[in-house]
């Protein structure tokens, strides 16, 4: 992706976010200037990766498939094996029309997946093999607002604005808006984006940038070769 339409992205993903009462954090408008200079007290922000996120799964083709991504909050992994302390992350995304976010599951991560507004979010849902893997045969069940319901391999779950949906590892799925936009709220177990995706199809999960602007703000991915 180019740096430009990252950067373009970051401003309308802002404006979305703020027509539906939501307004991000102080960290997530310092320059990349302000970044550098402040990275020692904001440690545990770029240690655990909050921030932007913007991706086209290595495609290159973001409107088709593609998704931005904001995280507010994540734990620690230690506290997650612990069993006790930080345990739980919290993230903004917003998926555009028939803007597909594709197959995949967790090992690790349990998510709840809230529709905060817009249109009606789409969550297709496979099961799993005996080994976890993909199963195109195979159902199983979630919990939709603290109810049970129980899916078809292939099923769509239709969540309207408030609606939610409980992922738990081994639950294969991909989603989309169906007729606009969606803003959406994910409150999920300890998050690692490095590790914890597994996609049906060879995918990467963050983009390759193409430096052709100065970048408005840096993506979680920046912070590597930005912060070191």
């Amino acid at each position: 992706m180019k740096r430009s339409r990252v950067n373009d992205i970051m401003e309308e993903a802002d404006a979305t976010m703020r027509r539906f009462g939501f307004v991000l954090p102080p960290f997530a408008y310092w320059t990349p200037e302000e970044f550098r200079t402040r990275a020692s007290d904001a440690r545990h922000v770029i240690d655990a990766r909050c921030g932007w996120d913007i991706t086209d799964f290595g495609a290159g083709r973001f409107d088709e498939l593609g998704l931005f991504l904001f995280t507010l909050r994540n734990g620690k992994l230690s506290d997650l094996e612990a069993g006790r302390g930080m345990c739980y992350a919290e993230k903004l995304l917003i998926s555009k029309k028939d803007q597909l976010s594709p197959m995949h599951t967790h090992f690790l991560k349990a998510e709840d997946i809230i529709n905060r507004g817009g249109a009606t979010l789409c969550v297709e849902l496979f099961g799993s093999d005996d080994a976890g893997g993909f199963a195109e045969d195979r159902g199983g069940t979630v919990m939709c607002d603290g109810v049970a319901v129980e899916y078809g391999p292939g099923e769509i779950l239709r969540l309207a604005p408030g609606d939610s949906v409980t992922l738990r590892p081994g639950d294969w799925h991909a989603f989309w808006g169906d007729g606009g936009d969606v803003l959406i709220g994910e409150v999920s177990t300890v998050n690692d984006d490095e590790t914890d995706n597994i996609y049906r199809e060879p995918l990467g999960r963050f983009s390759d940038i193409e430096e052709d602007a100065a970048p408005r703000h840096l993506l979680v991915s920046d912070y590597a070769r930005w912060l070191a």
